[in-house]
């Protein structure tokens, strides 16, 4: 019965064989983001923290891409090389991220608690070396990581938005942010919040085009909240109440309330 069944979903998957792309090793790019970010935050992470502890994290990180890619490494190295170059431009986004929860959560104690327990930081860091992989063209491994920080944090941001500085998740549970999602500097969003596409059909000859909205700069969002669209704006300083859905721009200073506790 086994050997029947075999030869027959064989078969099938000749039939309906799809061109192959690069044999990515899941569990080494896994290894790579945590050597990543051990070395980033190695003053965090480490008490007896120093140079060393840094270029040997860096170097295990380096040589986990390696293992990751396989075959394909050759290929892929002037890219990798060239995301190592941006390290100090993306912990310094990242350091700003810290700031942003830090500055935005009472709970938290300090830096080394947002770095090594928050859900919402993972993620964060996760999508920003993600983003830097999708615009170098290398799309499945940044799809890769996102989908590693979906799975630990239930925090779903897809790397080709676009989201700018001091980026503040708060709690995160159930976020969604879509792939042409824009997030000006200084936005807050809380559990549950969606960023998505009004679904349409046909929606494959969409690829490439405006489908999510876009958040100007210190804008908040509260639980539950849904806005979609890719002609959706949300102008400077507009809070969005929680359970609110929106499918239509929104003008600078605004607060949309969605029930009588929504507060600012």
């Amino acid at each position: 019965m086994i050997e029947e069944a075999a030869k027959s979903l064989y078969e099938l998957q000749l039939k309906d064989k799809l061109p192959a792309g690069d044999a990515i090793c899941r569990e080494a790019l896994i290894e790579f983001l945590k050597e990543l970010r051990f070395a980033m935050f190695n003053n965090y992470f480490c008490g007896d923290w120093n140079l060393e502890n840094v270029q040997e994290s860096l170097q295990k990180s380096y040589e986990s891409i390696q293992e990751s890619l396989g075959d394909a490494f050759a290929k892929y190295q002037p890219k990798v090389d060239a995301f190592y170059g941006k390290l100090d431009e993306l912990h310094r986004k990242l350091m700003l991220d810290v700031e942003a929860l830090f500055e935005g959560d009472p709970a938290a104690t300090d830096y080394e608690e947002i770095v090594s327990t928050y859900p919402g930081f993972t993620a964060i860091f996760c999508y920003r070396v993600a983003h830097e992989f999708y615009l170098m063209g290398m799309k499945r491994l940044a799809r890769i990581v996102s989908e590693y920080a979906h799975s630990r944090t239930g925090i779903d941001i897809n790397p080709g938005a676009t989201i700018g500085e001091s980026f503040f998740i708060d709690h995160g549970t159930g976020i969604v942010i879509g792939e042409t999602a824009e997030i000006g500097n200084h936005c807050k969003l809380y559990q549950g919040v969606t960023l998505g596409a009004i679904s349409l059909r046909n929606g494959r000859k969409l690829s490439g085009k405006k489908r999510h909205p876009t958040l100007k700069d210190n804008v908040v969002i509260y639980s539950g909240a849904s806005i979609f669209g890719g002609e959706t704006v949300l102008g400077n300083n507009v809070v969005v109440g929680s359970n609110v859905e929106i499918k239509e721009s929104i003008p600078d200073n605004t607060v949309v309330r969605g029930n009588p506790g929504a507060q600012k």
